[in-house]
């Protein structure tokens, strides 16, 4: 019998056979187990979360994310108990069960202590608002010498001391002096800017935020200023004056092309028109009567 004997017989065949059937089951059972494991084939788009409650979005989400909450802010103007951020973001493509690390608006109110603003000027007083965790609720413009100076500050209609505790992001009042000159203030560009950029922008301008309209109902972060009453033009206002704004999601808006808009609408408002005078008017039409009148008389 020879070495290779063995490959006449068919019992070797039906071995190799039962091996090579072995071999592709296993294979075919271990990739099935890791796209299982993987979950190969189960990929979403990471929903936008933000600006809305936690708690609720962890209930309606839980067999497709594992929430995982990793801190806590406090910004202004957010729904306590909100996500503020979160990652993976919005959009991205990932895979069922992914943990999503969220970090949210505070639900308790921080606290911090009311500073002293009287007697220093009107940029000085927001910074140190701002530094407290503290908003201007209102500008009220009174008679008095030195202009853009804090006379008063008050709290939910009352003066209120240097070092009353409250919570952050209260807001308030400054009296101001209008000064001798009593100057008008131009109104700021706010076309593109946030409501928190506004409101600064506004307050350092001697300005007041007036009504605030939504136009859609996206996330607070992405509203940006479309429109604005009045606009930012060359015409001066008083002090203190209100200014009413029109939001409108950034996602959903060339604010670029708003914005050159808006200068050339405000540029050809502010083009001064020629005076024509009455006088000059009877002049003309008195003067071409009389040349009418000598081209009559020429040809008779």
């Amino acid at each position: 019998m020879g070495r290779f004997h063995f490959l006449k017989e068919k019992k070797f065949y039906l071995n190799l056979l039962i091996i090579v059937l072995l071999f592709v089951g296993l294979l075919w059972l271990t990739i099935k187990l890791l796209n299982s494991y993987t979950r190969h084939d189960e990929v979403f788009t990471m929903p936008d979360f933000i600006g809305q409650d936690y708690q609720q979005v962890k209930r309606e989400h839980a067999k497709e994310f594992n929430f995982i909450l990793i801190d806590s802010v406090y910004p202004k103007g957010q729904e306590p108990g909100s996500i503020y951020q979160q990652d993976p973001l919005p959009g991205s493509k990932i895979k069922k069960g992914r943990n999503v690390y969220a970090i949210i608006v505070a639900v308790t109110p921080e606290k911090t202590t009311m500073p002293n603003l009287k007697g220093i000027s009107l940029r000085e007083a927001i910074g140190r608002l701002e530094s407290s965790g503290l908003d201007v609720d209102h500008l009220d413009y009174v008679n008095y010498t030195y202009k853009n100076n804090v006379i008063e500050q008050y709290y939910e209609g009352a003066p209120i001391a240097t070092g009353t505790e409250l919570v952050k992001g209260s807001k308030i009042t400054l009296r101001v002096g209008l000064g001798d000159d009593r100057s008008n203030v131009k109104v700021p560009n706010l076309i593109g800017k946030s409501a928190e950029e506004t409101k600064h922008l506004l307050n350092l301008a001697g300005l007041n935020l007036g009504v605030e309209h939504r136009e859609d109902q996206d996330s607070i972060q992405y509203q940006c200023v479309k429109k604005m009453s009045p606009g930012p033009s060359s015409y001066a206002v008083r002090p203190g004056s209100y200014v009413d704004v029109w939001y409108h999601s950034s996602r959903t808006l060339d604010f670029k092309k708003e914005m050159k808009d808006l200068l050339h609408e405000d540029s050809l408002a502010n083009v001064p028109q020629p005076e024509i005078k009455i006088d000059t008017i009877k002049e003309t039409i008195e003067t071409t009567d009389y040349e009418e009148e000598d081209e009559f008389e020429d040809e008779f």
